[in-house]
């Protein structure tokens, strides 16, 4: 099968503490890849090193066969929920992820709504965003991070503040974006999730990351 991202020996640091420590690995296009690890691991400076928002101290990264701060600053293709989705407290749902379409342009205001409701919630609602609560915030940063259809998905966290119900819904949704293809990466502290939904599993422990499944 053919690698959507490609870590070959990515290291990171800060200051004295060394938190990637010579990654190497392939994550295949069509699966969804599970990381786990307790804070602090390392999953999250991975996650912002393949997406371009963090510079390696060395090694190199791959999507899509394009080497990141090399042939592109940025994958092409990607949506991603990393740490807290920042949204503007003030602002509906609609009206913060319709700012966000904006930048690039790329779909209408009924894409927008169409992945508001995918998630389980109302596009139309008044309530604005600051008086969401946690498992709200999180259904909104994933319809932000699907909704321009990206090739790749990179979540962190993304069951975080949902309740049973919500988190097999986002299984549901992670499933059906799998079948058209795309790859999924998540990092998640719950095994139930990863074990139910994940092609292969690594694991992350003090900036190193272990294939277990």
């Amino acid at each position: 099968m053919e690698s959507a991202v490609r870590l070959m020996d990515l290291t990171k640091s800060f200051g004295e503490e060394t938190v990637l420590k010579g990654i190497t690995h392939h994550f295949e296009r069509g699966q969804i890849h599970g990381i786990m690890g307790f804070n602090g691991s390392g999953k999250t400076v991975m996650f912002k090193c393949i997406c371009g928002f963090l510079k390696p101290d060395g090694g190199a990264v791959w999507v899509d066969k394009k080497q990141i701060g090399k042939d592109a600053d940025f994958p092409e293709s990607v949506g991603m929920i990393i740490e807290s989705p920042g949204f503007l407290p003030g602002l509906s749902g609609f009206a913060n992820l319709k700012r966000l379409a904006a930048l690039k342009r790329l779909i209408t205001d009924e894409e927008v709504r169409g992945a508001i409701r995918t998630v389980g919630l109302d596009p139309d609602s008044k309530k604005k965003v600051g008086q969401y609560s946690l498992g709200m915030r999180e259904r909104l940063g994933i319809a932000q991070a699907i909704m321009e259809d990206p090739d790749l998905l990179i979540l962190d966290e993304p069951f975080n503040g949902l309740d049973k119900r919500g988190a097999e819904e986002v299984c549901v949704l992670l499933d059906e974006i799998r079948e058209r293809g795309k790859t999924i990466l998540i990092a998640a502290h719950n095994m139930l999730e990863i074990e139910r939904l994940c092609d292969t599993v690594c694991e992350m422990d003090a900036g190193r990351l272990t294939q277990v499944r």
